[in-house]
Protein backbone atom coordinates (compact mmCIF):
# COMPACT_ATOMS: atom_id res chain seq x y z
CA UNK A 1 0.00 0.00 0.00
CA UNK A 2 1.49 3.38 -0.98
CA UNK A 3 1.82 6.37 1.32
CA UNK A 4 -1.24 8.16 -0.08
CA UNK A 5 -3.49 5.12 0.41
CA UNK A 6 -2.23 4.68 3.96
CA UNK A 7 -2.88 8.34 4.78
CA UNK A 8 -6.32 8.22 3.17
CA UNK A 9 -7.19 5.08 5.15
CA UNK A 10 -5.97 6.79 8.33
CA UNK A 11 -8.05 9.87 7.46
CA UNK A 12 -11.22 7.80 6.94
CA UNK A 13 -10.70 5.77 10.14
CA UNK A 14 -9.93 8.87 12.19
CA UNK A 15 -12.91 10.83 10.81
CA UNK A 16 -15.22 7.86 11.41
CA UNK A 17 -14.04 7.65 15.03
CA UNK A 18 -14.80 11.37 15.52
CA UNK A 19 -18.43 10.72 14.56
CA UNK A 20 -18.71 7.49 16.58
CA UNK A 21 -17.28 9.15 19.70
CA UNK A 22 -19.70 12.05 19.34
CA UNK A 23 -17.08 14.75 18.73
CA UNK A 24 -18.64 15.65 15.39
CA UNK A 25 -22.13 15.44 13.94
CA UNK A 26 -23.67 15.82 10.49
CA UNK A 27 -23.15 19.57 10.50
CA UNK A 28 -19.42 18.94 9.98
CA UNK A 29 -20.29 16.76 6.96
CA UNK A 30 -22.37 19.65 5.61
CA UNK A 31 -19.38 21.97 5.99
CA UNK A 32 -17.16 19.52 4.11
CA UNK A 33 -19.67 19.43 1.26
CA UNK A 34 -19.28 23.20 0.86
CA UNK A 35 -15.54 22.83 0.29
CA UNK A 36 -14.36 22.42 -3.29
CA UNK A 37 -11.43 23.22 -5.61
CA UNK A 38 -12.35 26.90 -5.63
CA UNK A 39 -12.25 27.02 -1.83
CA UNK A 40 -9.98 24.17 -0.62
CA UNK A 41 -9.35 25.77 2.79
CA UNK A 42 -13.02 26.41 3.57
CA UNK A 43 -13.44 23.96 6.46
CA UNK A 44 -10.08 24.82 8.04
CA UNK A 45 -10.93 28.54 7.86
CA UNK A 46 -14.39 28.11 9.39
CA UNK A 47 -12.94 25.92 12.14
CA UNK A 48 -10.11 28.36 12.88
CA UNK A 49 -12.71 31.13 13.34
CA UNK A 50 -14.46 28.76 15.74
CA UNK A 51 -11.18 28.28 17.66
CA UNK A 52 -10.60 32.05 17.96
CA UNK A 53 -14.19 32.65 18.97
CA UNK A 54 -14.07 29.84 21.53
CA UNK A 55 -10.87 31.09 23.19
CA UNK A 56 -12.51 34.51 23.65
CA UNK A 57 -15.75 33.04 24.93
CA UNK A 58 -13.95 30.77 27.42
CA UNK A 59 -12.02 33.78 28.77
CA UNK A 60 -15.20 35.87 28.98
CA UNK A 61 -17.01 33.04 30.78
CA UNK A 62 -14.16 32.56 33.25
CA UNK A 63 -14.13 36.32 33.98
CA UNK A 64 -17.90 36.52 34.33
CA UNK A 65 -18.00 33.61 36.78
CA UNK A 66 -15.21 35.11 38.91
CA UNK A 67 -17.20 38.26 39.65
CA UNK A 68 -18.53 38.69 43.16
CA UNK A 69 -22.00 39.08 41.72
CA UNK A 70 -22.38 36.92 38.65
CA UNK A 71 -24.45 38.38 35.82
CA UNK A 72 -26.14 35.16 34.72
CA UNK A 73 -27.71 36.88 31.72
CA UNK A 74 -24.25 37.75 30.47
CA UNK A 75 -22.95 34.24 31.18
CA UNK A 76 -25.95 32.77 29.38
CA UNK A 77 -25.38 35.07 26.39
CA UNK A 78 -21.77 33.82 26.10
CA UNK A 79 -22.86 30.19 26.44
CA UNK A 80 -25.61 30.73 23.87
CA UNK A 81 -23.02 32.13 21.45
CA UNK A 82 -20.70 29.19 22.16
CA UNK A 83 -23.56 26.76 21.55
CA UNK A 84 -24.30 28.44 18.22
CA UNK A 85 -20.71 28.42 16.99
CA UNK A 86 -20.08 24.83 18.10
CA UNK A 87 -23.34 23.74 16.42
CA UNK A 88 -22.33 25.47 13.22
CA UNK A 89 -19.16 23.37 12.86
CA UNK A 90 -20.74 20.19 14.24
CA UNK A 91 -18.80 20.06 17.54
CA UNK A 92 -21.49 17.94 19.15
CA UNK A 93 -19.97 17.29 22.58
CA UNK A 94 -19.15 20.99 23.07
CA UNK A 95 -22.71 21.87 22.09
CA UNK A 96 -24.11 19.32 24.58
CA UNK A 97 -22.12 20.86 27.46
CA UNK A 98 -23.48 24.28 26.45
CA UNK A 99 -27.04 22.96 26.75
CA UNK A 100 -26.36 21.77 30.33
CA UNK A 101 -24.49 25.02 31.09
CA UNK A 102 -27.50 27.13 30.07
CA UNK A 103 -29.71 25.15 32.48
CA UNK A 104 -27.38 26.10 35.35
CA UNK A 105 -27.45 29.74 34.22
CA UNK A 106 -31.24 29.67 34.28
CA UNK A 107 -31.32 28.60 37.94
CA UNK A 108 -28.32 30.85 38.78
CA UNK A 109 -26.26 27.93 40.06
CA UNK A 110 -22.67 29.21 40.26
CA UNK A 111 -21.12 25.83 41.18
CA UNK A 112 -22.94 24.14 38.32
CA UNK A 113 -21.78 26.88 35.95
CA UNK A 114 -18.17 26.56 37.12
CA UNK A 115 -18.29 22.77 36.66
CA UNK A 116 -19.74 23.26 33.17
CA UNK A 117 -17.01 25.77 32.33
CA UNK A 118 -14.36 23.17 33.27
CA UNK A 119 -16.16 20.57 31.18
CA UNK A 120 -16.49 23.03 28.31
CA UNK A 121 -12.74 23.77 28.39
CA UNK A 122 -12.05 20.03 28.43
CA UNK A 123 -14.39 19.15 25.52
CA UNK A 124 -13.23 22.18 23.55
CA UNK A 125 -9.54 21.28 23.91
CA UNK A 126 -10.31 17.68 22.91
CA UNK A 127 -12.22 18.63 19.76
CA UNK A 128 -9.58 21.26 18.93
CA UNK A 129 -6.78 18.74 19.06
CA UNK A 130 -8.83 16.16 17.09
CA UNK A 131 -9.61 18.69 14.35
CA UNK A 132 -5.99 19.87 14.21
CA UNK A 133 -4.96 16.23 13.72
CA UNK A 134 -7.58 15.84 10.98
CA UNK A 135 -6.32 18.95 9.15
CA UNK A 136 -2.71 17.75 9.48
CA UNK A 137 -3.73 14.46 7.88
CA UNK A 138 -5.42 16.37 5.05
CA UNK A 139 -2.24 18.39 4.49
CA UNK A 140 -0.14 15.21 4.43
CA UNK A 141 -2.47 13.58 1.90
CA UNK A 142 -2.36 16.65 -0.35
CA UNK A 143 1.42 16.99 0.06
CA UNK A 144 1.81 13.35 -1.01
CA UNK A 145 -0.22 14.11 -4.15
CA UNK A 146 -3.44 12.45 -3.02
CA UNK A 147 -7.00 13.68 -2.72
CA UNK A 148 -9.04 13.95 0.48
CA UNK A 149 -11.47 11.03 0.66
CA UNK A 150 -15.11 12.09 0.71
CA UNK A 151 -16.95 10.94 3.81
CA UNK A 152 -20.39 11.64 2.39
Amino acid sequence: MDVVSQLQRQFVDFTTSLYHEGFLDDQFTQLQKLQDESNPEFVAEVVSFFFEDSENLLNNLANALQQQIVDYNQVDAHVHQFKGSSSSIGAQRVKNVCVAFRNFCEVKNRDGCIRCLQQLKHEYSLVKSKLETLFRLEQQILAAGGTIPSMA
